[in-house]
């Protein structure tokens, strides 16, 4: 009979706590996740205006990870470097977030999109499509944990 008890006891200890955790108001939801498609947008706005390294300077998280067709992908440091040593004078890059998603805690989450690169010395643009990983920093602002894009779109 104890055990069966202590059983129940810890069965409505369990769910008490779980059903008690709060999660963000849908409003709330939609309201980060149109900050974070921001944040994308404010991303591109800088790589117009400073270059693409700037940009990526500013919105990489210190964890953050780049893919690259037919590389192995680069972490943390590796990635910062490899942005720093990139020479991006002879081109612009801008994209533009089509769509995005948001985790429930507001905490995660993806934007996706098309890309232009306008070479300076030719007229012609080439597109693409991409996807960034987003996580929220403690202080509020976005920065990217995954960043990928593709060649040519259809």
């Amino acid at each position: 009979y104890w055990r069966m008890n202590k059983c129940l006891i810890l069965l409505v200890a369990f769910f008490s706590i779980f059903s008690c955790r709060t999660k963000p108001k849908q409003d709330n939801t939609i309201a980060l996740k149109i900050e974070m498609m921001d944040a994308d947008r404010a991303f591109s706005a800088m790589s117009q205006a400073k270059g693409i390294r700037n940009a990526f300077i500013e919105f990489i998280d210190s964890n953050g990870v780049l893919l690259r067709p037919n590389k192995l992908p680069l972490t943390g440091g590796y990635a910062m470097d490899f942005i720093t040593q990139n020479n991006d004078s002879s081109f612009t890059m801008t994209w533009e977030p089509k769509n995005a998603s948001i985790s429930t805690s507001g905490d995660l989450g993806y934007t996706f999109g098309v890309y232009s690169i306008k070479p300076h010395a030719e007229d012609t643009v080439l597109y693409g499509s991409y996807v960034t990983i987003w996580k929220r920093q403690p202080n509020g602002k976005w920065k990217f944990v995954l960043q990928s894009g593709n060649d040519g779109i259809e």
